[in-house]
Order: structure tokens, then C-alpha cells, then sequence
């Protein structure tokens, strides 16, 4: 049992499953959704802070390269002239809603990279991210339960 708790934080963490694989990992696996749903949230809910740390080393690496520097200048000038507007009406609400939708390309790694890329406070746009990943959890949850129950309604009804 330890180790479906730990492959879920795990899938909890990385970027291409984050929640969306590790509640569902879980509860298939016969974690109660309480025990899936947190384990799922509090590892999702650490990648802000893993995710700023990575960024700004790696930035301050690769920012010696005069390639990278122009680069990543030119990108980031593109980036925040084509969202500034957006972000500017929206802000931080904007960030908690893109992460809080369960879908592939949105999630905490996607809000951190924008956070970090776009000059956003870091304590509160970790403060934002971790909220979309608590709202983004209950979706998932409720998704799961609900698909669930549905199954078992099927499952009893028709013989098959």
C-alpha cells in the first residue's frame, strides 16, 4: 500500500499527470477518495515551490549564455506583451481558475511557469496555484465519484 501512496504523490508532482493521474491512481488502486484526493493535492500543491526554485537556478545558469539571454529576453518581451493585458484584468483569479481546470497543458506546472515567466509575486502566486490545485481536486474527485456510482448503477443492473 506505501508504494501506490508514494506513485501517487509521485504522479501528484510531475507534470504531465499532476492530479488528472494521481487521485484517479489511487482510487483504482482501493485508496479511499479522501486518502487519493489528499495525497493527490498535497504533492500537486508542492509544485510551486519546486517549480520557482528550478526555474530561477536554471535561469541563472543558462542567463551567463548570450544566446539563452537574448533568447529568453526576446520570448519573455513576446510572452508578456501578448498575455500582459490578460493578466493585467485578470491577475492572480486568473491564475487560481487556468490551474483549478483539469485539463492537459493547464495545472500547477503550467501557472507556476506563467507565474515565474510573467514577474508574478511569488508568495502569492504560490498562494493562487495551490488554491487552483485544491479546486482542481475537488473536480477530479467529484468527477471520479461520480463516474463511480454511475459504473456500480450499471454494473448491478445489467448482467453481463
Amino acid at each position: 500500500m506505501t508504494r501506490i501512496y508514494l506513485l501517487s504523490a509521485l504522479l501528484g508532482i510531475i507534470p504531465i499527470s499532476e492530479l488528472r493521474g494521481a487521485i484517479p491512481y489511487a482510487y483504482f488502486k482501493e485508496v479511499p477518495l479522501f486518502w487519493a484526493f489528499l495525497i493527490g493535492v498535497l504533492s500537486n500543491a508542492l509544485v510551486p515551490f519546486i517549480g520557482f526554485v528550478f526555474f530561477a537556478t536554471l535561469h541563472t545558469l543558462l542567463d551567463k549564455w548570450k544566446l539563452y539571454h537574448n533568447f529568453f529576453e526576446k520570448t519573455i518581451a513576446r510572452a508578456r506583451k501578448k498575455v500582459g493585458e490578460k493578466v493585467n484584468k485578470y491577475g492572480l483569479l486568473g491564475l487560481m481558475l487556468f490551474v483549478a481546470i483539469p485539463l492537459p497543458i493547464t495545472g500547477a506546472w503550467t501557472g507556476t511557469i506563467g507565474a515565474w515567466v510573467l514577474g508574478l509575486d511569488r508568495k502569492k502566486s504560490i498562494l493562487f496555484i495551490i488554491l487552483g490545485v485544491l479546486i482542481s481536486g475537488i473536480i477530479v474527485s467529484t468527477v471520479i465519484y461520480t463516474g463511480a456510482g454511475i459504473a456500480k448503477i450499471f454494473t448491478k443492473t445489467v448482467n453481463i
